[in-house]
């Protein structure tokens, strides 16, 4: 067996078993733990000149942010979820950006504006 194909197979068992047992506040956790894993292989990707997988991991972090934008409560929206959502909506456009104008500095600034969303998520599950 390919000792790659038996990491992945790993790590995605590994990866089931944490969603399975995790809080809803851990998911929202790892999904943007993995947004933030994308973006960074997105920019890898980019430096390699690999635009495939740019892309790929680009569509990934999109698809990653839309999934937190779904999981606002828009049956009691309050003020900060519309700046939560407006704040998502943004970071989907500039990826979209960043993928059409393979551009470092737009995966920064959405890998920036990211963690500082999960900081303060982190930090919320502390209290």
């Amino acid at each position: 067996m390919n000792p790659m194909l038996a990491l992945r197979q790993y790590q995605k068992i590994g990866a089931q078993a944490q969603t399975s047992e995790a809080s809803p506040h851990r998911l929202v956790q790892m999904l943007m733990e993995g947004g933030l894993d994308r973006i960074a292989q997105a920019k890898g990707a980019l430096e390699r000149k690999e635009i495939a997988n740019k892309g790929l991991a680009i569509g990934k972090a999109i698809g990653i942010i839309g999934g937190l934008r779904e999981g606002l409560d828009r049956d009691n929206m309050t003020a900060d979820l519309e700046r939560i959502d407006a704040l998502y909506l943004y970071m989907i456009r500039r990826l979209t950006e960043a993928n059409l104008n393979n551009d470092v500095s737009l995966l920064d600034e959405v890998s920036g504006l990211l963690t500082t969303v999960k900081e303060g998520w982190d930090a919320i599950g502390q209290q």
